[in-house]
């Protein structure tokens, strides 16, 4: 049974929508999109507020074990916005040892998408503007999110190298959107090739989760945010043992290739897997 504080905090989430839904129906497509943009930066301030000191109660501080109160929380955030997930292959998550989890990155929506699926003992790359964000960036960093300055390329191999260690150390997941930013294009950015050096660095198996467009639902240029159904399918691991360095650029393809292929396969975007993408970055 859940918390009296989460059940409690999905009715004020839900009163919430209830007393904007007259307004937001009287507004015109684009405003209604800014309006609900809005009321989901507001929603993350608030369960970020709501979550520091719950985490700091539990677990005394930085801990990866804060990520499990953060996604009790942020899962109630798909009851607000209408989202329905349908996830396949969430066994592939129950392995002992450590591993890298790549996904793909479309919008702001993705945090909703991360907490519905995310296995416990996972922490995440961030980029590190992201500690600067009140609430949400503190509640990050208690959840043991890993912060890294992608302008400078030594600070983040100091970091990933340091991220290797604390995963075999610690026997942590690690979650990483390889394509750097988020993409609504329809399609997969080429992967960068940090999560690849981690995982052959760390010997530890890349587990793909593919998500599928979030397009028929959420789109920017259209002003289009309306409720809809997200299809998730974790992908089985793909061992790193033996590989080494100059094998990265070979996993980095066959990932991007896998995931690409599934991203259509979920979108019902069959005939699209078969054009040519642009494949990993150098």
């Amino acid at each position: 049974m859940e918390p009296s504080w989460l059940l409690g905090g999905a009715a004020l989430l839900l009163l919430l929508l209830l007393l904007l839904l007259p307004a937001l129906l009287a507004l015109s497509p684009a405003a209604r999109f800014q309006l609900k943009i809005g009321v989901y930066c507001v929603l993350c301030l608030a369960a970020s507020a709501l979550a520091v000191p719950l985490c700091l109660l539990r677990h005394g501080g930085r801990t990866v074990r804060n990520m499990r109160i953060i996604k009790n929380i942020v899962k109630n955030f798909k009851y607000i916005y209408g989202l329905r997930f349908e996830a396949t292959g969430l066994e592939n998550f129950q392995i002992k040892e450590p591993c890298v989890i790549v996904s793909n990155h479309q919008s702001i929506l993705d945090m909703i998408g991360l907490m519905e699926i995310l296995p416990d003992n996972c922490v995440q790359i961030g980029k590190k503007e992201l500690l600067y964000m009140g609430p949400v960036g503190l509640i990050m960093y208690l959840g043991g999110v890993v912060f890294i300055n992608r302008k400078s390329t030594s600070n983040a191999k100091t970091v990933m190298a340091q991220v290797a260690q604390t995963m075999l150390d610690e026997n942590v997941k690690v979650w990483v959107y390889p394509e750097g930013t988020r993409n609504g294009n329809g399609d997969l950015l080429p992967f960068k090739k940090g999560a690849f050096h981690l995982a052959i660095q760390a010997q530890v198996p890349v587990i793909p989760v593919v998500y599928s467009s979030f397009s028929s639902f959420y789109n920017p240029a259209k002003k289009l945010f309306t409720s809809g159904k997200i299809r998730v399918e974790v992908l089985q691991p793909i061992e790193t043992k033996g590989l080494k360095a100059e094998d990265v650029t070979d996993l980095t393809e066959r990932c991007y290739c896998t995931m690409r292929e599934t991203f259509f396969r979920l979108s019902g975007m069959a005939n699209e897997a078969n054009s040519s993408g642009q494949g990993p970055q150098q």
